[in-house]
């Protein structure tokens, strides 16, 4: 590169897929820099987005292990960052250099454990620890970590499935909550499974996986155990890098690795803690016994635990449904004859004939099945169906959502466009060989018909390529083609080698013309290897509503319908619940529980955010000297807390800023989800202060960005603002919270626009 204005660059001692990185000196006072530089002349926005995330982060983390920036400057079409020169190297070098002796490794795994506490502490998640984001200097024994790049500032993410060519991170490290196939939220202890498999890397110089299929990477993650570090093989024969790594050395590592976050370590202090004894051991007597780990691992922050509570039995019942399509099983669901409290019950038909879920069709299809799950809004129906993640992966297969929403009900095949689209995606990610195998397949299924789908879903015409208009029928022959050329259109994503799942929320605000065409893929003779999952709510259909009509038309054809009805959680089930969140034993936890089981109904949305509220307005609160969390039961009765959920939820949009407040209550004028680009104009403001105003509900989880940042047009690169420009209500009861927040009138007015 050319140099900088007051800057002498010296060598280059780095290069990536993405940057080039040099010594260079600041010639006003001869200090020796790093000089990273996006490596195209002209970068993508998404490379632009993340040097500018990366620079913004870093220069606000103000903590002695963190690389310290100095500045960011325009250089031709790109972008150059200048950061501290203390002499570092990357610790993936160091150790493809030499050794790392097991003090060396204590002291180094301290060291950046108390770095990854401070950078938490600044309500930073990094989400690519890895040894090539750790520098460090032996002679100095400075230790920091670099790379901001994916960083986050939301203190909570929810992933979505993409493929994993498009995952943000370094795969071989990643955590199963950041693959989006895990039906859990990414928090800081995203960051902690990372840290593991460094350590395990230094430990056994082999990465805990070492397969190249990225899928099957992402498999391993999720389902399968690495061989313990004390078992493993260096790579010249000897075991481990010492001989033999200790037992107790392992164990912490397999716990950072741990596949649910609940059971990694919860804090950086026990963390901390248990290398300390390692360290301390060794010093003394050069040898490390076993000891119980995470003693003093507490965590004072309060998170709530992200696992299903009383859905032992349906989750068994969502997997088998599953397994039947993979397998080519034609088995009777086991509905089981003992149904416990708060579990799910398998339903009737709508007609009232008890053994309907039950019952073989006359003319099986076992390779298409079509599973409805009921309840009442809040009850869980979505988080169950996400449990599907884990073994849709395992299959190579395929899991599309779409969600109707209650103020587009006037728009046709909202939610099925909306799934597929979420699907093409994932194939515009694939290599250029499997691109041209689906464009194939397409353009041979759909003919000359490619045209009719590319209206309902526009992404596909970036595979398929521009296509010739199609004759203009009457109506009602359009639709018939319509339908016709979808069915062959879904028969291409329904194989063997990569079965497709279909999941359609909120099913009771659905459309005739979506309706008609699940009944269409139902009952379509050509259809394989597809499981549609429909969520509704059951107390909000009758046996006259359109939904209801075509489930026993459905029935009356021979096609089998299997029902799972969700129930509220018993008082048991809330008291385990609560007893997790709380560190606490279920014991000491049961009158707060029947507290709240007799607020919430037992309604796992409620009582999640009943929680949070007891949190927010300082009713449970976490002693530090004595390292639990107390409350008082008198206070929590006499508080003002309302037994309303949607009352609930107002409360707290009103205590946001104003402006939040605003936004949000245009935005649930538009739906359930949402963009930037429509919703800034109605709020009159830019893109860039609709996405501050935006944030204050971000950080409190009531509305959840559905895409990645990215930057807002401008003049030149280092001009552009970071924004998100996606996003949709966390559930619908915030949504509705959110409308009642403005008068019908303003509601009318505002609805009109937002469909113009």
């Amino acid at each position: 590169m050319n140099n900088l204005k007051d800057y002498q660059i010296i060598t280059q001692i780095y290069e990536s897929s993405n940057s080039r990185v040099y010594q260079a000196t600041y010639t006003p006072d001869n200090q020796p820099v790093i000089i990273k530089l996006l490596k195209q002349d002209y970068p993508t926005p998404t490379e632009l987005t993340r040097y500018k995330q990366e620079y913004e982060i870093t220069r606000s983390l103000t903590i002695d292990g963190v690389i310290q920036t100095y500045d960011l400057q325009q250089y031709q079409n790109t972008l150059a960052m200048i950061l501290e020169d203390f002499g570092g190297k990357s610790l993936n070098l160091i150790i493809n250099e030499r050794r790392i002796t097991l003090p060396e490794f204590l002291e180094l795994a301290i060291k950046v454990t108390n770095i990854l506490a401070e950078i938490h502490a600044g309500n930073v998640i990094h989400k690519d620890i890895n040894p090539s984001n750790i520098v460090w200097n032996v002679k100095t024994a400075q230790v920091k970590i670099i790379d901001f790049g994916i960083s986050t500032r939301f203190t909570r993410e929810n992933p979505t499935i993409n493929n994993p060519n498009l995952l943000e991170g370094t795969l071989a490290y990643m955590s199963p909550e950041q693959t989006g196939r895990m039906n859990r939220a990414l928090d800081y202890t995203t960051d902690f499974y990372s840290l593991g498999a460094t350590f395990y890397q230094i430990l056994t110089n082999t990465l805990p996986f070492e397969t190249k299929d990225a899928l099957e990477l992402v498999h391993c993650h999720l389902a399968k155990q690495p061989i313990s570090p004390h078992l493993r093989r260096h790579g010249d024969g000897e075991m481990g890098r010492w001989g033999e790594i200790p037992q107790a050395v392992s164990k912490i590592v397999m716990k950072l690795m741990a596949k649910t976050a609940e059971e990694r370590y919860q804090s950086a202090v026990g963390l901390k803690a248990d290398l300390e004894e390692c360290l301390r051991q060794f010093q003394h007597s050069g040898e490390i016994t076993d000891f119980p780990l995470a003693q003093p691992d507490f965590g004072d922050r309060f998170r709530l635990p992200q696992k299903l509570y009383g859905r032992e039995q349906e989750i068994a019942t969502l997997l088998a449904t599953f397994e039947r399509i993979v397998s080519n099983s034609v088995e009777d669901l086991d509905s089981g004859d003992n149904q416990a409290e708060g579990s799910t019950h398998e339903k009737n038909s709508p007609s009232g004939d008890e053994n309907q879920s039950l019952r073989v069709p006359s003319s099986p299809r076992p390779l298409v099945h079509f599973l409805l799950v009921a309840g009442y809004s809040g009850i869980g129906k979505s988080a169950l169906v996400q449990e599907l993640y884990k073994p849709i992966t395992a299959q190579r297969g395929y899991f599309i959502s779409g969600k109707f929403d209650q103020f587009q009900r006037n728009i046709p095949y909202s939610a099925i466009a909306a799934a597929f689209k979420s699907l093409i995606q994932q194939l515009l990610a694939e290599n250029e060989a499997q691109l041209s195998q689906w464009r194939q397949q397409l353009l041979a299924a759909l003919g000359s018909n490619g045209q009719v789908i590319i209206d309902v879903i526009p992404e596909v015409e970036q595979i398929i390529g521009s296509q010739p208009p199609v004759q203009q029928l009457e109506p009602t022959e359009a639709q018939n083609r319509f339908n016709l050329v979808f069915q062959k259109f879904v028969q291409v994503f329904c194989q063997p080698t990569h079965p497709l799942v279909i999941f359609l929320d909120d099913l009771q605000w659905a459309d005739s013309a979506s309706l008609k065409s699940i009944e269409l893929m139902l009952t379509d003779s050509q259809m394989q290897y597809l499981l549609l999952i429909g969520a509704y709510r059951d107390n909000e259909v009758s046996s006259s509503h359109p939904l209801m009509v075509t489930l026993n038309r459905l029935q009356e054809d021979g096609f089998m319908l299997n029902w799972l009805t969700l129930t509220p959680l018993a008082p048991a089930q809330i008291t385990q619940w609560i007893a997790d969140t709380l560190y606490s034993q279920p014991k000491l936890v049961e009158p707060l529980a029947e507290l709240i089981h007799r607020k919430t109904s037992g309604n796992p949305f409620f009582i999640n955010e009943f929680l949070k509220t007891l949190y927010q307005e300082n009713l449970l609160t976490f002693e530090q000297q004595e390292r639990c969390w107390q409350w008082d039961i008198a206070q929590i009765e006499a508080s003002s807390i309302t037994e309303n959920v949607v009352d609930l939820m107002l409360g707290k949009l009103r205590k946001l800023p104003e402006a939040t407040q605003e936004a949000l209550s245009l935005a649930a004028c538009i739906g359930n989800s949402f963009t930037l680009t429509t919703l800034s104009p109605i709020c009159t403001t830019s893109a860039a202060q609709t996405f501050e105003h935006l944030l204050p509900a971000i950080q409190l989880g009531l509305v959840q960005p559905t895409s990645s940042l990215e930057t807002t047009a401008s003049e030149t690169p280092i001009a552009s603002a970071l924004i998100v420009e996606n996003y949709k209500f966390q559930h619908d009861r915030i949504q509705q919270a959110a409308y009642t927040l403005i008068d019908e009138e303003r509601q009318q007015s505002w609805e009109t626009n937002c469909l113009l």
